[in-house]
């Protein structure tokens, strides 16, 4: 199992950023995938979370309005869309993968199976 976000990069106040997470070596249909997102000297928070169907997405509320979370099971492929970026969500983002539903825990990083390498977002002001 191999999950790889990319993606991530520095921009200003307001810009946008796709993040991709490509998944191989299994199925991906039959996961749960979220976005966490770690800063210097803080916990890793969970971001945002998608069914293994699409048909449920959970957000944190300090980026509900902003981010969208989406994933195309046939490019295995998860992706989270970052507008309006503000410098406090610069952190390294990760993706990562569990088999089947997290239900309301999908923000606690402990309920993930699987985890990706991150990619950096930085925010400037």
């Amino acid at each position: 199992v191999q999950l790889q976000a990319s993606g991530g990069g520095s921009v200003q106040a307001g810009g946008s950023l796709r993040l991709s997470c490509a998944a191989s070596g299994f199925t991906l249909d039959y996961y749960t995938i979220g976005w966490f997102r770690q800063a210097p000297g803080k916990e890793r928070e969970g971001v945002s979370s998608i069914t293994s169907s699409g048909s449920n997405t959970y957000y944190a509320d300090s980026v509900k309005g902003r981010f969208t979370i989406s994933r195309d099971n046939a490019k295995k492929t998860v992706y989270l869309q970052m507008n309006s970026l503000k410098p406090e969500d610069t952190a390294v983002y990760y993706c990562a993968a569990r088999r089947g539903t997290v239900g309301s825990k999908w923000h606690h990083s402990y309920v993930m199976d699987y985890w990706g390498k991150g990619t950096q977002v930085t925010v400037s002001s």
